[in-house]
């Protein structure tokens, strides 16, 4: 291969004899023109070279230079507003330079020239220090009940109607109540329990009239949900920061959990799992309450019904994740419905035994 590519170097490069050399050497040898080729790239072929001292700083020693990038990465840091702006790594040398840092072990001052702009920003990268990795969502762990009953999520929202032409009560001096959509979902099946209610704001009162209509045996029977939950997880809202409601649930034996506010746990995103609830909230929006153009319901009442017949078809759908029964049978490609799932999970009462709702409970 040596000698053939020293012929190939002393021949013009469209010199038609090349091609002659190479069909020559591939038929010496009983191997193919492409196999010539290739071995021919691998003569000769340039190594990168490095210095010995590749990959190291040259300036300071990496302990040194690695606990000026960690300050000028705190700056940065802390300078950070909620627009994303922060201080520039140029200006965070100056100051490291002029003023200097106070640190634990003291104030801490960069000597003068001794740092650059592009060597700070080029170590930031590798030593993984730079704004787009500090500000990095972490993985997102989510959770999901092992049990039906064992987690509901609860919300409430206004709904798209807004108010009823008959509400059931209206208080003179605040004015027509807001048409308020409650709603409660199996954190393990996804079942749905929803109901519409005239209210003046999120009030615990009104919060816990769903609640025990939600945990109470249902008259029809396409509605399987009832119970007692272990945990109820909702937002951060007037409802949770009740004493009434609170001394409820904990007669009831029910924990509640209320998720982290966003911006209050680092990069985090807080409240990525109550979607559970919020999916059937947009879903009777679009599907159902948009039909109201159409006909719209007089009464509390007959708005209940409407949305009960809705949410009975909704809970019918297939379950949007597992394709083998919850209890541990294969289902093939059965994918048993919200309710159906409910059911097969041993939820209900046989959950927990004795999870029923107690005499005058509410």
């Amino acid at each position: 291969m040596l000698q053939l590519r020293q012929r190939l170097d002393r021949l013009p490069p469209k010199s038609p004899e090349r091609a002659n050399q190479i069909a020559a050497t591939a038929q010496l040898y009983g191997i193919s023109v492409t196999t010539v080729y290739r071995a021919l790239h691998l003569v000769l072929k340039p190594r990168t070279a490095h210095r010995s001292d590749h990959g190291q700083p040259r300036i300071l020693p990496p302990s040194e230079l690695e606990h000026y990038c960690e300050l000028i990465a705190a700056l940065k840091l802390r300078t950070t507003n909620k627009s994303g702006r922060h201080l520039s790594t140029g200006r965070a040398i100056q100051l490291l330079e002029e003023h200097g840092v106070e640190t634990v072990q003291g104030l801490i001052k960069s000597p003068k020239g001794l740092l650059r702009k592009q060597t700070v920003n080029r170590w930031l990268s590798r030593w993984r220090l730079d704004q787009p990795r500090l500000l990095r969502e972490p993985p997102a762990v989510r959770f999901q009940a092992e049990n039906s009953n064992d987690c509901w999520q609860f919300d409430m929202s206004p709904s798209d109607l807004k108010h009823i032409e008959r509400p059931d009560w209206v208080d003179p001096a605040r004015g027509e109540p807001t048409l308020m959509l409650f709603s409660v979902v199996d954190d393990r099946s996804g079942v749905a329990y929803q109901e519409y209610r005239c209210v003046y704001g999120e009030d615990a009162e009104s919060a816990l009239r769903f609640l025990f209509n939600a945990m109470a045996p249902k008259t029809r029977s396409d509605f399987p949900f009832q119970g007692r939950p272990k945990l109820l997880y909702l937002d951060n809202g007037p409802v949770a920061k009740n004493h009434v409601f609170q001394n409820v649930m904990q007669s009831l034996k029910v924990d509640w959990l209320t998720h982290t506010p966003a911006g209050k746990d680092g990069t985090r995103t807080t409240a990525r799992s109550k979607g559970k609830v919020e999916r059937p909230f947009r879903t009777v929006k679009e599907a159902h309450e948009t039909l109201y153009h159409f006909h719209k319901p007089e009464t509390e009442l007959q708005a209940n019904e409407w949305l009960w017949n809705y949410l009975s078809r909704y809970n019918a759908r297939t379950h949007p994740q597992r394709e083998t029964l919850p209890t541990g049978g294969l289902a093939g490609k059965y994918r048993p419905g919200r309710c159906e799932g409910y059911v097969q999970l041993g939820t209900i009462l046989s959950v927990r035994p004795g999870a029923g709702i107690p005499q005058g409970g509410c």
